[in-house]
């Protein structure tokens, strides 16, 4: 009995003011963290309105070549690096967790890594945007534009895969206030660039395009910078081992492959929406309330992408509990069920200014009456798809920091691309509702995905288990750690006596 209650009160359950308390615990530290990366994700949200507004400033040619560049961008690059980059949450949460700095230090380098590897491919794409989009179809003077925007984004590349991973590292140490005021700092930064390189030298598309190259290099700049003066990474940064990082990316790709494709299911969604958009009856008014709409979304979404991103580090860092293996499974669900929580309070928002304050937002982005009238009467709709997406968003975050990002992408391919695009398709263009029936198919995906999300999270989750494999999940890296430091023949010699265990322990749970 003495045993049992000091285990509670080792998982924060007993002893430490009751559920109540523990909840109340559970939402601080939360938004403590929350708060300053939903700040930042906004700040990020502002530099990519700039930019579309100069887009906007240079004139219609321009902007159309613009935001086909920055869809294309999208859609091979920044999603696709951004979702490499998620595969780095549990190692480096559940690493900073049993405090295996050594763990930590590699998975950022190997992420980085892998993402310098995955940029080779995508600068091909990009060089070679012309020719792509002409083969497609698309107008030859768009073409040109987009083609001049993106040759110009390439240096984007190489920033974003030291960027995106060293943020996934910060979060899970807890570091998010920094990263808010270095983001803050280079979005400041970011008007005045974008005034000078696009107005005063008259550099136009290149401009705009270069702005935002050196607006994300001054953000992984002032990270640096704070990083060497601050020393705030002093026990989790053990310095380059390129010859470990080398050796041992197989636990990272394991993880971050299923990460990016969950992410760039959902993200690709969106862009095919806006495709679809254009072979409606008024392909050119239905294509700019997308747009509006599109914008609305990505703004909502800043909050729930940052629970997802704290829900994932703190969870995983519950999980782990300390060195010893024992684990905080209980605390491990309670941080998840109150974020879960959060994400659906922040739906239940979302659709009421949307549907408040529908015909105002929509006025922010256009004068048109007809972009207007349609983007107004979708807005309470797309409100309702928040209220799914949000604790979905969540959720995604839980199993991202179980180390069960593959579930997050099957559910992803099931809810969006097996049941969302055929109910959008049917509506759409089956049935006659037109531009509405696009987004009722989203609505649709957005119930299907947040269904499987909350069934597997709160029916099919055995947090004792998660706990035991998180441990087993640091205990398998630091066997390649241990592994790669050694010379070549200790290193055949421990892999094939790794591999001889394996089969004896196959053996052993064969039945047969």
């Amino acid at each position: 009995m003495a045993a049992r209650k000091h285990e509670e009160e080792e998982d924060g359950v007993g002893g430490g003011g009751g559920l109540g308390s523990q909840v109340t615990s559970e939402l601080k530290e939360l938004w403590a963290m929350a708060a300053p990366i939903t700040a930042m994700n906004c700040l990020v949200y502002l530099r990519a309105m700039v930019s579309v507004v100069c887009l906007g400033r240079l004139g219609p040619l321009e902007l159309a070549g613009g935001a086909l560049s920055i869809g294309f961008t999208n859609i091979t690059g920044y999603s696709v690096l951004f979702g490499l980059a998620s595969g780095l949450e549990p190692l480096c949460s559940q690493a900073y967790g049993t405090r295996n700095w050594d763990l930590i230090s590699l998975s950022l380098q190997r992420a980085i890594l892998l993402l310098l590897f995955a940029a080779v491919p995508i600068a091909f794409l990009w060089v070679n945007l012309g020719p792509i989009l002409v083969a497609l179809g698309q107008d030859p003077a768009i073409t040109a534009v987009a083609a001049t925007y993106c040759l110009h984004s390439l240096p984007d590349l190489l920033t974003n895969a030291l960027l995106q991973p060293l943020r996934v590292f910060l979060r899970s140490q807890g570091i998010t206030r920094p990263m808010a005021a270095c983001t803050a700092a280079a979005v400041v930064l970011h008007i005045p660039l974008n005034l000078l390189l696009v107005f005063v030298l008259r550099l136009g598309i290149t401009g705009v395009a270069l702005a935002a190259v050196i607006t994300n290099l001054n953000m992984a700049v002032l990270l640096l910078v704070y990083l060497r003066v601050s020393r705030a990474c002093e026990l989790t940064w053990r310095g380059w081992s390129p010859r470990a990082a080398l050796s041992g990316l197989a636990p990272v790709l394991r993880l971050a492959l299923p990460s990016c494709l969950g992410v760039c299911l959902e993200w690709w969604w969106y862009e095919i929406m806006t495709v679809l958009a254009g072979y409606l009856p008024d392909p050119t008014t239905a294509v700019a309330a997308t747009a509006v709409l599109i914008q609305t979304t990505s703004l909502m979404y800043t909050v729930p992408m940052s629970l997802a991103a704290c829900v994932s580090t703190r969870e995983s860092m519950h999980q782990v509990g300390n060195e010893l293996g024992a684990g905080r499974p209980k605390r491990a669900k309670t941080a998840a069920l109150v974020a879960l929580g959060c994400g659906a309070v922040i739906g239940v928002v979302n659709v009421a200014w949307t549907t408040l304050f529908r015909e105002q937002w929509a006025r922010l982005f256009t004068a048109d009456a007809a972009v207007l009238r349609l983007s107004a009467a979708v807005l309470p709709l797309v409100g309702l798809c928040e209220l799914g997406n949000c604790p979905q968003t969540t959720g995604c975050g839980v199993l991202r920091g179980t180390a069960r990002p593959a579930v997050g992408a099957r559910i992803n391919l099931l809810s969006f691309y097996l049941v969302g695009t055929p109910v959008a398709v049917g509506l759409a263009f089956r049935l006659g509702a037109g531009f509405g029936g696009l987004w009722y198919g989203l609505l649709t995906a957005q119930i299907v995905c947040v269904v499987l999300v909350l069934a597997v999270i709160l029916l099919r989750t055995d947090w004792d288990v998660e706990a035991l494999r998180a441990k087993k999940l640091t205990a398998s890296a630091n066997a390649e750690v241990a592994i790669a430091a050694r010379p070549n023949d200790e290193r055949r010699q421990l892999i094939v006596e790794e591999d001889d265990d394996h089969d004896e322990d196959e053996a052993a749970a064969d039945p047969v």
